[in-house]
């Protein structure tokens, strides 16, 4: 494999300083390369989802059973909570994700001073660089029951044992992902209306229009293909989790599996503690396939309702 794709680096750079090639095929050969690599060469290992893994044999002289792995998925609770939590989630984190998002960057969008946009515009983003694994110890420090901020200033005589109520985990969960991702979300959607022109908001407000009409009337229409745009892509992962958000923030707590166990989790957790390969990607099988054919069926009901704001 490592041989073959230094053969082809080579064979590419050949063309190049022969000039077969302009640096844009260049440039787009290596983009090329790297999707071939990493997202469709391991589509090949989709047919461990039909196989009885015999490791004395190795994966390719493994018995093919069919569906079998899949049945027994299905028939199991499990692929019921982990298709519910991953797009029940995933549906609030898009919906919620850019309505915070576009009032983040209109709330950016009319800070006068540079100066002080450029702070807060650090300050939002701050949150995104940071690790899942810092976040989860930040959530730590405020839920945990020993010595967790809220208990010992709110709770301090019968404590909550966060770690261990479902209850409160669907918000904890959501307000997390929200607060990490604004500050990204917010800069998308402040390079939107940036790119406005800024002679439509002027001619509104001599025309009598306060800011509030502006927003409603200008900005917000001539957002929506951003909006569409970003929601589209945003759909073609609903069946996609964040995998630290679901198991390094609850700690992998068992008890709160029923409301954190997602695709992404559940794929882990056959892997490492039943070391079921087979089953795990019988359920990375049904995550991709379903999710591809949602977003296709979401793009064309787009594109038959409005062309011009389809993905394709």
């Amino acid at each position: 494999m490592l041989s073959a794709l230094l053969i082809l680096a080579l064979a590419v750079y050949i063309l190049y300083q022969l000039k077969f090639l302009s640096v844009l095929d260049f440039m787009v050969l290596a983009g090329v390369a790297y999707l071939l690599v990493n997202n469709y060469l391991p589509l090949i290992g989709i047919s461990i989802a039909f196989k009885q893994i015999d490791y004395s044999v190795g994966i390719w002289k493994s018995d093919w059973i069919g569906f079998e792995n899949f049945k027994y998925l299905f028939q199991s609770s499990d692929a019921y909570i982990i298709t519910r939590n991953t797009l029940l989630y995933n549906v609030v984190f898009i919906a919620l994700g850019n309505f915070t998002g576009i009032l983040a960057g209109i709330a950016l969008s009319e800070v006068f001073s540079k100066r002080l946009q450029k702070t807060f515009q650090t300050l939002i983003l701050l949150p995104q660089l940071i690790s899942m694994v810092i976040v989860a110890y930040i959530v730590f420090g405020f839920l945990s029951n020993e010595a967790g901020f809220i208990n010992k200033t709110f709770f301090s005589d019968t404590r909550i044992n966060f770690y261990s109520e479902q209850v409160y985990w669907p918000f904890i969960l959501v307000f997390v992902h929200i607060w990490k991702g604004l500050g990204y979300n917010a800069i998308i959607y402040l390079s939107a209306i940036i790119g406005i022109d800024h002679n439509l908001h002027e001619a509104a407000r001599i025309d009598g229009c306060g800011r509030v009409r502006v927003i409603t009337q200008i900005t917000l229409p001539l957002l929506k293909p951003t909006i569409f745009t970003l929601t589209m892509l945003q759909i073609g992962r609903i069946f996609y989790s964040d995998f630290g958000l679901f198991y390094q923030v609850p700690m992998n707590s068992g008890p709160l599996y029923a409301v954190t166990n997602t695709i992404d989790t559940y794929v882990y957790r056959a892997l490492m503690t039943l070391n079921n390969l087979a089953m795990a990607s019988a359920a990375s099988a049904y995550q991709a396939i379903v999710g591809f054919v949602l977003v296709l069926s979401v793009n064309l009901a787009v594109r038959l309702k409005n062309k011009e704001n389809a993905l394709f």
